[in-house]
């Protein structure tokens, strides 16, 4: 297995994935914290899995200069449903994952690689339906390039949900906008146990500038919206730093940016409309390359409750 993103983090802290998780958490430097609880310790049935393969924006080529590797941007839910892949993640993949389904949030090249996809035995595929046309053409050729079936290509609407073994993700509307103006780009509420009563809820918001008005309402955290349900974990992207590198960045329109997912992660909390076991951070994915410090620098300055996943993290998601 190759290393993580940050360095001083050892290959041997990124523990194997069998359906359970036993990662070791890594120490934030200079705070005076207790370990994160969705870190330790293994999955139970009722628990959700989330191994980020990949934690990068776009400008991620490699290795760079200052030793740090961060691939793009891609999840491993329960061990075999993906939500984006490309070719840079692979390597992350847990020995012997066969993962069948994939859920894609757009049609940005450092998300979508159908090649990619079918090298793993993906067979069912689902995308926005606004470029459904698109991704049944590329994944065609990319079978006939490999000499594979092509999979079943599944489009979702705006607030459909779909179930798979018993995960249900549930497409929301996103803040992003790639060359095809027509298309809407997404990202997933995951659940994990019955539908309608799911008593983990992890909203996936990776790529999109803050959380949309639909997407919140749709979610049930919308704090206008009386009855509305809380989320029990919070992955956003936050492709863009602190200061100076964060909300004054032009990616500010399409993107977030660490003071964007605190703010967020504020307002949620206040509004009792994310309510997270003791000691679960909000993780962060998606950073650029050029305005992040190291792993190690993120983990010493990032604010509470933020933390910077890296490539092979993995974490359990547990019931409230």
């Amino acid at each position: 297995m190759s290393a993580a993103v940050a360095a001083g983090v050892a290959a041997s802290e990124i523990a194997g994935f069998a359906g359970t998780s036993s990662v070791t958490a890594v120490p934030a430097a200079g705070r005076a914290r207790v370990a994160y609880s969705s870190e330790r310790g293994r999955a139970r049935a009722e628990d959700l899995t989330v191994r980020f393969l990949g934690t990068g924006a776009a400008d991620w080529k490699g290795p760079d200069d200052r030793g740090e590797h961060r691939r793009l941007t891609s999840i491993l839910v329960d061990g075999s449903i993906l939500v984006d892949l490309t070719s840079t993640d692979l390597d992350m993949l847990p020995k012997g994952a066969r993962p069948r389904t994939i859920f894609y949030t757009h049609s940005h090249g450092d998300h979508y690689e159908p090649k990619a996809a079918l090298q793993v035995g993906v067979t069912r595929v689902y995308v926005g339906e606004t470029w459904l046309g698109k991704a049944r053409e590329d994944f065609a050729a990319a079978a006939a390039e490999s000499g594979v079936p092509a999979p079943e290509i599944v489009p979702l609407a705006i607030g459909q949900a779909v179930t798979v073994e018993d995960v249900t993700f549930t497409a929301l509307p996103a803040n992003h906008a790639t060359g095809r103006i027509e298309e809407e780009t997404l990202m997933y509420l995951i659940e994990k146990g019955e539908v309608g009563a799911a008593p983990v809820r992890v909203l996936y918001a990776t790529d999109t500038g803050g959380i949309p008005a639909r997407a919140a309402r749709i979610a049930g955290i919308d704090a206008h919206v009386k009855g509305g349900r809380p989320v029990t974990g919070l992955i956003m992207e936050a492709t863009m730093g602190m200061g100076a590198k964060g909300d004054e960045d032009f990616r500010i329109f399409t993107h977030s940016s660490v003071d964007t997912v605190k703010r967020t992660a504020d307002v949620l909390l206040a509004t009792k409309r994310l309510v997270a076991p003791e000691g679960q951070p909000v993780y962060i994915t998606h950073m650029a390359r050029t305005l992040h410090g190291t792993q190690a620098e993120l983990d010493a300055q990032l604010p509470v409750p933020l933390r910077a996943a890296y490539d092979g993290l993995e974490v359990v998601f547990r019931p409230v």
